[in-house]
């Protein structure tokens, strides 16, 4: 007998065992009490990184605004409080709009600069893009996606909603503690850049160069730059332009004019590669974006331009269990989880790319059904599997795969890290927003963080996307560095729809681990009954199998984190499995969510019980 069959006899005696002395789980969190409440909301909520970036979203709910300028809003500020992005990294969002029924993507991530070429960085002696500096930047897309989505789906004017991020900058804030730590920790590298250090390090010479948590923290240059955004509005208004047309004519002086000017010039003074034509030609792309169902509910992702399919790919592949007799966080549970997203995540790391730029991904293939359960074949339901490799998806698009030759080898590109340094929770935040009109937003933006390079007197952080390129086809041919291409990101808002109505609203913070958070959130809900703001609490694994989007691309098979709420029962059981085992007190980044209470006609919103997250509703 097959150690599957014996796995499925397991399953199926599980009613039959009383206590079920094989599945030894964590209590269900279904029936606790969490640590933070639950949000509840009537007209409109609003959720992100920073107590006052969701006073911003709360700020423009109450100015009349929907949850398309609520989420501009929120985005404007913590894009200005450094919310570990800075306004020149990248935007990616979901938008439910309730006139079409339809979910809409927003890609707003930058592409690499002219020069940014594999054999460029190969001459320098490395193996991937670096992680900081001006040389790690893609052309900012926050900007644009935000001026966009304002634009195309919102009803107020930039002026309107910039209005806090303007504020913020010109009259500054009281620097929180997390941040000012931040700037302090990477002051050796900011340093480095004139313009970073002139703005980041008011106190250079004492001890202490950060601001002072607490302290007023201003930023005038990037206010002029914002400022600079309304007058074109309010000049474009004045000549009896359109909402829109004025947005639009503030995005052009970005991405054309003389912002972009001074952008260029201080990127190219600290060694950029950012051109003129980079910022001109770049342009955010309002998408369809790729669909699964799971047991009724049909759950959204962007695409294979950043990781959110692989959430899809995994849902696929676990439909087919019954994962409530498996057990909430049981040994049986967290291995079919450790098992399926490595599958998920292997495909990843070799097929995601930008769809904008040839070769063409086989995404109708990586999303099949019959794929997802000729991939749950090789799963060894007794031990870990440390060499699972990419499959093959053309055939179930009718396709041959030009690109088997490099599978044979695979493992012997990234590169393997067998200790315990690695960690996925970098970077990121994420913003929730949703309006009694039937708006719903879902988004993540990144890059900028500190350490930012600022571009010269714009204020702006660059971005330090460019790193999660690749420079050797064999390692994903999809995936290699090019002028003009958007690196493959981990970036990935999340929208369920149930019956035709928004369901459920996620995203969350944390690098290579969002989809792994989001996949168990998720699961917490539909399976396990928890309520939204006991998901986002749950205990989480995380695996390393899957290579690094940052830095030297490791990968650590095996490795797992467990929350500390796993018994040892547990932890004993999947070390026999062959898995490396961390505990920790947290094992997720931070998730921020809505649900969607159709029954009573109200919000339910959830946010992560650490870390600075926060909403506010009405």
């Amino acid at each position: 007998m097959s150690g599957k069959e014996v796995f499925s006899l397991i399953v199926k005696a599980l009613p039959l065992l009383g206590l079920a002395l094989l599945v030894l789980s964590v209590s269900i969190p279904s029936a606790e009490r969490t640590e933070k409440p639950v949000l509840h909301g009537k007209h409109w909520i609003a959720i992100t990184g920073k107590p006052l970036g969701a006073t911003a979203g709360a700020m423009t709910f109450l100015k009349g605004g929907n949850a398309v300028d609520a989420a501009c809003a929120m985005l404007g500020a913590v894009c200005t409080m450094y919310d570990v992005l800075s306004w020149g990294g990248e935007t990616q969002a979901l938008i439910y709009n309730p006139i079409t029924r339809k979910v809409v993507g927003v890609n707003a991530l930058g592409v690499a600069p002219t020069g940014a070429t594999a054999d460029f960085f190969k001459r320098k002696g490395l193996r991937y893009p670096p992680e900081h500096g001006p040389l790690a930047a893609v052309t900012p897309g926050t900007p644009g996606g935000l001026m966009v989505m304002l634009a195309e789906f919102g009803t107020m004017s930039l002026k309107d909603v910039l209005e806090p991020s303007i504020q913020m900058a010109e009259e500054g804030y009281p620097i929180e503690k997390q941040l000012a730590e931040s700037i302090e920790k990477e002051k050796e590298r900011i340093k480095q850049w004139p313009y970073s250090r002139k703005v980041l390090l008011p106190h250079q010479g004492e001890s202490w160069e950060a601001p002072e948590p607490g302290e007023i923290f201003r930023q005038p240059e990037l206010a002029s730059t914002l400022k600079k955004l309304i007058e074109t509005e309010a000049r474009a208004l004045a000549a009896e332009k359109s909402r829109k047309e004025a947005i639009y004519a503030a995005y052009d002086r970005f991405y054309k004019g003389d912002i972009a000017e001074e952008f260029v010039r201080g990127s190219k003074e600290q060694g950029g590669l950012i051109t003129r034509e980079d910022l001109a030609n770049w342009k955010v792309y309002l998408e369809e974006p790729v669909m699964t169902s799971y047991k009724g509910i049909d759950v959204y992702k962007l695409t294979c331009w950043v990781q959110g399919p692989v959430m899809l790919q995994a849902l696929n592949m676990l439909e087919n269990f019954d994962l409530k007799k498996m057990g909430y966080n049981s040994a049986e549970y967290i291995h079919a989880l450790y098992q399926v997203m490595n599958l998920a995540f292997a495909d990843r790391d070799f097929y995601y790319g930008d769809p904008y730029f040839p070769p063409e991904e086989p995404i109708k293939g990586l999303l099949a059904k019959d794929y997802a359960r000729e991939r749950l074949k090789l799963i060894d339901w007794m031990a870990n599997n440390p060499e699972v490799k990419p499959g093959d998806p053309y055939p179930f698009e009718g396709k041959k795969n030009p690109y088997l030759h490099y599978l044979e080898k695979w493992l012997d590109t990234g590169v393997k890290e067998e200790g315990d340094s690695s960690s996925f929770f970098a970077g990121t935040t994420s913003i929730q927003a949703a309006d009694k009109q039937g708006w719903v937003v879902s988004v993540t933006p990144s890059g900028g963080w500190i350490p930012a390079c600022l571009a010269g007197n714009t204020g702006i952080g660059m971005s330090q996307r460019l790193q999660s390129f690749v420079l050797d086809e064999a390692e994903n041919p999809f995936n290699v560095i090019a002028p003009g291409k958007r690196p493959r990101a981990t970036l990935t808002p999340g929208l369920a729809l149930k019956d035709g109505r928004p369901f459920l609203s996620f995203a969350v913070q944390g690098g290579d681990s969002q989809d792994q958070n989001l996949l168990q959130f998720f699961l917490n809900i539909v399976e396990f009954g928890m309520n939204v703001q006991q998901a986002c609490e749950a205990p989480n694994i995380t695996s390393y199998q899957m290579r690094s989007s940052f830095g030297r691309h490791e990968f650590s098979p095996g490795k797992l984190d467990l929350n500390e709420k796993v018994s040892q029962e547990i932890r004993d059981k999947l070390a026999k499995m062959g898995y490396r085992l961390s505990i920790k007190k947290y094992t997720s980044g931070p998730i921020n969510a809505i649900f969607f209470d159709w029954k009573h006609g109200t919000f339910w919103g959830g946010s992560s019980d650490y870390g600075e997250d926060y909403g506010i509703s009405w």
